[in-house]
Parts: C-alpha cells; sequence; structure tokens
C-alpha cells in the first residue's frame, strides 16, 4: 500500500508493505521520478514474491480433456461444442452430461468455467457410477450417481434469498461438493455460518450432512471465468476455487468411475479443461 502526497513542490512518498514503512521527500524531480520508479517496482516485486497455491495444469503427466475423451450420455447432439481453442460450449438444454470414455481412480483436473446467464447451474462429476450411467442412457433420470462439485452462478443464491427472504441454508454458489445418487461421502464441512457485509450470521447446512460448503466465497459472477483445481485420491476429494482451497470430503464411495461435465438449464463455458491420473 502506499500513498502520495506534495508539499511545496516536494514529493512525499509513504510505502507500506510487509510490516515496512519507507518514506522519500525531495524538491528534485528527478530525484522523484527514480523514487516513484523504485517505489512501484517494489511493489510489483513484493507482490510477485507472495506464494499462490494456484495450479494450471502445466507440467509432467498433465494432459488436455478434448472432444476425443469424451462421449455424450443424455444430450442433444449440439449441446456441447468442443473447439480447436480448447474453448468447451454447452447450451445447457437438454439437461444431462457428458462422460469420459475411459474410467478414472486417482486424478488431478483444473477446469477454468464462466456462465454466460444469471442463477446459471452446472458441475462436474467425479467417479460417475456406471449404472447409473446406464440408467441416463436408457433414459432413466437426467444426471449421474457420483461426487458432484458444482458449478452455480451467484445468482442462483440471489434468487433464493429475494425470494425466500433470507440466505440459503442448504447450498452455496462457492463450490459445493456432495454425493448424488447412491454414492457416499463426507463432508469437511457439513455446516457452516457466514458473515454477511451488514454484520449479521446465517448458517447453512447440518452437522450430519454429506454436503461440504466452502470456508471462502470466492466465485466470481456471470461472463467472468472462475478457476477450479480438483483433487481426488484414495477416495477423498479437494476443491481449490480461484487459488485457494475451500472444501471437499473424505470416504467416497465409489472411488472410481467417469468424469462428466454438465448440462443444466443454461448456457456455460469451460476451458483448460486438464487432467493428470495419479497412480
Amino acid at each position: 500500500m502506499h500513498a502520495l502526497s506534495s508539499r511545496n513542490n516536494g514529493i512525499l512518498l509513504r510505502l507500506v508493505n510487509f510490516g515496512y514503512t519507507v518514506y522519500f521527500f525531495s524538491m528534485n524531480s528527478t530525484f522523484n521520478s527514480i523514487a516513484l520508479s523504485l517505489l512501484f517496482a517494489g511493489i510489483i516485486l513484493a507482490e510477485d514474491s507472495v506464494p499462490k497455491a494456484f495450479i494450471n495444469g502445466t507440467g509432467p503427466g498433465w494432459r488436455s480433456l478434448t472432444g476425443n475423451d469424451f462421449t455424450n450420455v443424455n444430450c442433444n447432439e449440439d449441446t456441447w461444442t468442443f473447439e480447436k481453442n480448447g474453448l468447451i460450449k454447452c447450451t445447457g438444454r437438454p439437461v444431462g452430461v457428458i462422460r469420459t470414455k475411459k474410467m478414472v481412480t486417482n486424478l488431478e483436473l483444473v477446469v477454468q468455467w464462466r456462465h454466460l446467464k444469471h442463477a446459471g447451474n452446472s458441475g462436474v462429476f467425479l467417479w460417475a457410477i456406471p449404472e447409473s450411467i446406464k440408467n441416463l442412457e436408457q433414459g432413466k433420470g437426467r444426471l449421474p450417481a457420483g461426487i458432484e462439485v458444482q458449478v452455480l452462478d451467484l445468482g442462483y443464491e440471489t434468487n433464493w434469498e429475494k425470494g425466500k427472504g433470507k440466505p440459503s441454508d442448504w447450498f452455496t454458489s462457492h463450490g459445493d461438493v456432495f454425493p448424488t445418487g447412491g454414492a457416499r461421502m463426507k463432508a469437511f464441512t457439513p455446516q457452516i455460518t457466514y458473515i454477511k457485509e451488514d454484520g449479521s450470521k446465517y448458517t447453512v447446512g447440518k452437522p450430519n450432512s454429506s454436503r461440504s460448503f466452502p470456508t471462502k466465497r470466492l466465485t466470481k459472477g456471470v461472463g467472468e471465468w472462475n478457476h477450479y483445481y480438483i483433487r481426488a485420491i484414495n477416495g477423498e476429494v479437494r476443491l481449490w476455487v480461484n487459488g485457494v482451497e475451500v472444501c471437499g470430503g473424505t470416504g467416497c464411495k465409489p472411488a472410481t468411475g467417469y468424469l462428466c461435465l454438465e448440462s443444466e438449464g443454461a448456457p456455460i463455458e469451460f476451458k483448460g479443461l486438464r487432467i493428470r491420473e495419479l497412480p
């Protein structure tokens, strides 16, 4: 953080960064220019030196997931479009999924997503149960049993609060993780209390809930790109939203299955979908 002020054609500079305060004052314009340059360079270097928990899907073992890796389950032929630049477009209609052609067990996954419509809904399914996929292919149901990492626009919560007159007590728009169908999971944060901007508090979930709620609310709104890093190893799922770990669960059953992308009523785009399969 820095503050600037002038006095009698001089410049006073104050930099506060990592507990240090530095002052510069000079009547000399050349010195002032140099001081300003050093100041801003120092700010940039200091920010760059801060460790960031951000996995971008590069390095040994990582690969892109393309249209060749997926097959349709119960969507229309035009529901999903995989473009050459890596952009994945989904119309949101009908409600359904596409799945990977092969099952996966231990993995890391990165993906960016953005909703194109207020209150849009979607998700990434881990370890989708083959039997549930077969049911969907036969027209029985719309979504698979597995572990869902929800992809929900902020407007979904906003609409709920407007309609109910209070915040949601069972979901958030910031990366819930939960089992669906016959799947099972023990949530890391089955219940959490949030503080609103006005200082009021509200609780989401229950102590015995299998739905895991994020410890931080970091999702960006409609039209903005969000980043997910998902780690699913030995029946444990952990989710990072925009570089910060927020929630997950353990004791997942099953802990192997298909990876699915969900279409659920609203247009959405994905990009940078990459996977690293682990032993």
